[in-house]
């Protein structure tokens, strides 16, 4: 059997029990939501800014998601510009598989236009992001239905 007076004295004993006792029991604190893109829908325009504070992309870049609802049939262009920073868009399955990207659009600039057709209904991820490492800025997304699935 340990002698817990041989540890130290019996204040010194007590106040480490007490810190323990207080740590255990104190409200712990919510934590902030670290992942939570933003809904989209068709014909919306966003204008946003992306951030150092935005995803890290592992190449120097950043990256911001957003996340939009698709019906299988689904025609879609999604429209990513900015005179701020090269851009690039992707488009992400429910699954995380890559179902389209686009880094330069056909209008021989640094914006992206990408048109993907939907083969699966679901929660898809628009991915905003810089190519390599160039850093951010404004940039404006506009995704739309060019052929709405039937129902």
């Amino acid at each position: 059997m340990t002698n817990w007076l041989a540890c130290g004295s019996p204040t010194f004993l007590v106040g480490t029990l007490l810190g323990a006792i207080a740590l255990f029991t104190a409200p712990a604190k919510a934590e902030p939501k670290l992942y939570s893109p933003v809904g989209i829908s068709s014909e919306q325009t966003i204008s946003d800014n992306l951030t150092e504070e935005d995803i890290p992309t592992g190449e120097g870049g950043f990256a911001r998601d957003y996340f939009v609802r698709l019906q299988n049939g689904d025609q879609i262009a999604i429209d990513l510009t900015s005179d701020n920073f090269d851009t690039m868009v992707v488009l992400i399955g429910a699954d995380g598989s890559k179902v389209a990207e686009n880094d330069d659009g056909p209008d021989g600039t640094t914006n992206s236009l990408l048109f993907s057709r939907i083969t699966e209904t679901g929660k898809y991820i628009v991915r905003v992001r810089a190519f390599g490492d160039t850093s951010g800025g404004k940039f404006t997304l506009k995704l739309t239905r060019l052929k709405p699935a039937s129902k």
